[in-house]
């Protein structure tokens, strides 16, 4: 398993913009996908964006034009511009990535907060 650090979370107010990073501990391979996650109390986890080797990106329907994807595949490395958050944003937002292997690994999450 990978170990996966996120940063950046924080609280901004609703059209505001914020940037969330993760870096993976093991950088001797790259991971064949990786991507963000979020949860808010109450809800499902949903994915939110994913970028695969070939930058291939994936978005939730709610967060499209708004966020955007992008990975440093030498350190394996993701980041997240979240930009005219919205309050339905607020969510803990977990990184996540997938190996050759097809085997998974999550972050230990970061908050996000929209409000004004």
């Amino acid at each position: 398993q990978v170990q996966l650090v996120e940063s950046g979370g924080g609280l901004v107010r609703p059209g505001g913009s914020l940037r969330l990073s993760c870096v993976a501990s093991r950088k001797s391979y790259p991971l064949a996908r990786m991507g963000w996650s979020r949860q808010s109390p109450g809800k499902q986890r949903e994915l939110v964006a994913s970028i695969t080797l070939s930058g291939n990106t994936t978005y939730a329907n709610s967060v499209k034009g708004r966020f955007t994807i992008s990975r440093d595949i030498a350190n394996n490395a993701v980041s997240l511009q979240m930009n005219n958050l919205e309050p339905e944003d607020t969510a803990l937002y977990y990184c996540s990535s997938v190996d050759v292997f097809n085997s998974p690994s999550w972050g230990q999450g970061t908050q996000v907060t929209v409000s004004s």
